[in-house]
């Protein structure tokens, strides 16, 4: 899981383009503000880097970024990394930050958790709305060729980074939205779009792609949990057992639902274990998972 930080040299830079964006705003013709918009879309779209592991200054500094990052992306709505990049943000946001606290909070203040629930289910549309626009323009008719039964729609491997993250923020929209059926109804969908994004490009993310199969398949009425163990044996094996997403996949979408509490307990610690490189593109997200792995630990006994 990719999460959004500004360093210092892309602070300066996003600073520069964005004082330029605002000159741009004055002038009469178009072509030259739609260069701006295209360069700062540029540069919001690269911030991406995912090695921050300060997870308060993230979500200190998440809500401008995303709010500047939108903002610019409905000025130009065909950008698709930028698209990817917004996409990403609000679904990790929500994940990381608003539905994690309501699971916190639950079993002292329920009002309280299902307050958050609800945000966080309003942020996991949002990322999947932007995910869904972007593929539309890119394909028109897409959203309407997913919906067809034995579709034969198919991505390009540059567009398996969106698929994931239209599908994972509709994963999490449809959890959190059990009283909605129009919202559940979805759920093959969801699953749909993850297949056609792992057909495109398998390797995707470092087994982020393969492990939301897995967790699809695992949750899915009818899914097979041996399908389910494969793809989450498989996305550990394609991060070389560097990501902590990929081992608690495994721990919440097989082990605890077999009520495995040694394998779920060995899983939470090796993936506390993992040290991140310096630089590792998987530090914010695994930071988020060592995080949430600490807790699950804390509630072990309840979970079993």
């Amino acid at each position: 899981m990719k999460v959004h930080r500004l360093g210092d040299k892309a602070g300066k830079r996003l600073a520069m383009t964005l004082g330029t964006a605002a000159l741009a705003l004055l002038l009469g013709a178009c072509s030259p503000r739609q260069m701006i918009v295209g360069g700062l879309a540029d540069e919001l779209a690269s911030q991406g880097q995912g090695d921050e592991n300060d997870l308060d200054l993230l979500r200190d500094a998440a809500p401008f970024h995303l709010k500047l990052s939108e903002s610019v992306l409905r000025r130009d709505p065909g950008h698709a990394a930028l698209a990817e990049s917004v996409a990403a943000g609000f679904t990790q946001y929500a994940y990381a930050f608003v539905a994690f606290e309501a699971e916190q909070v639950e079993a002292r203040n329920a009002r309280a958790a299902e307050r958050l629930r609800q945000r966080a289910a309003k942020l996991y549309e949002r990322a999947h709305r932007h995910a869904m626009a972007a593929l539309e323009k890119a394909q028109p008719g897409f959203a309407a060729q997913l919906a067809q039964p034995g579709d034969t729609l198919r991505l390009r491997p540059e567009q398996a980074g969106l698929a994931y993250w239209a599908a994972a923020s509709w994963g999490g929209w449809i959890s959190l939205s059990k009283d909605d059926p129009d919202i559940v109804a979805d759920l093959p969908l969801a699953v749909r779009l993850t297949q056609r994004a792992w057909a495109a490009d398998p390797e995707w993310g470092q087994g982020s792609l393969t492990s939301l199969l897995g967790t699809f398949e695992a949750a899915r009425p009818g899914g097979s949990q041996q399908m389910a163990l494969a793809y989450f044996d498989r996305a550990i094996a394609q991060s070389g057992g560097r990501s902590a997403g990929a081992l608690l996949a495994k721990a919440e979408g097989h082990a605890q639902p077999a009520g495995d509490k040694e394998l779920f307990a060995r899983l939470l610690r090796q993936a506390l274990a993992i040290k991140d490189d310096a630089g590792s593109p998987l530090t914010t997200q695994n930071e988020v998972m060592r995080r949430r792995a600490r807790w699950l630990q804390e509630k072990i006994d309840d979970l079993f």
